[in-house]
C-alpha cells in the first residue's frame, strides 16, 4: 500500500523532529541562504500545513525556501548528514506547498519578475493569526 502525501509529510516531519541540525551549518550561509533560517521557515510552514492552516503567505515562503534549498543543496558536503537533512526539508516543502505553479505567484505570468521586496522577511513585531 502506498503512503498518501499527508501521511508521507507527517512521517518526514516526525523524522525531521528527531534529526539533529548539522552543527557545521550554524551561522553559515551560501549565496545569501542562511541554513538555520531555511530550516526554521520550512519547519514553520510544514507545521502549519499539518495543522491545516497553510495560507498564501506561507505557501509563498515555501516556494522561496524551496528555490533556496535547490540552489544550496549541491554545495553541501554530507558531513553530519547535512545533505539528507536538507533533502528532507526540500521534500517536505514540496509536499506541504504543492506544485510550484504560476498560479501561486500571479506576477510570474509570461516570465515577469516578482516586484522588489516580494519575498523580504517582515520586520517589526509579529502579529498572531
Amino acid at each position: 500500500m502506498n503512503e498518501t502525501e499527508p501521511d508521507l509529510l507527517a512521517r518526514l516531519w516526525a523524522e525531521h523532529l528527531r534529526a539533529p541540525f548539522p552543527p557545521q551549518l550554524r551561522g553559515r550561509d551560501i549565496e545569501g541562504a542562511d541554513f538555520v533560517l531555511l530550516d526554521a521557515d520550512i519547519a514553520g510552514c510544514v507545521s502549519a500545513a499539518l495543522d491545516g492552516s497553510l495560507d498564501a503567505r506561507r505557501r509563498a515562503i515555501l516556494l522561496r525556501c524551496r528555490a533556496a534549498v535547490e540552489k544550496v543543496l549541491p554545495a553541501l558536503d554530507d558531513e553530519n548528514g547535512a545533505v539528507a537533512y536538507y533533502a528532507r526539508l526540500r521534500h517536505m516543502a514540496e509536499l506541504a506547498g504543492g506544485p510550484a505553479t504560476p498560479a501561486v505567484t500571479p506576477w510570474n505570468a509570461e516570465g515577469a519578475e516578482p516586484p522588489p521586496g516580494a519575498f523580504d522577511r517582515p520586520t517589526g513585531p509579529l502579529t498572531p493569526y
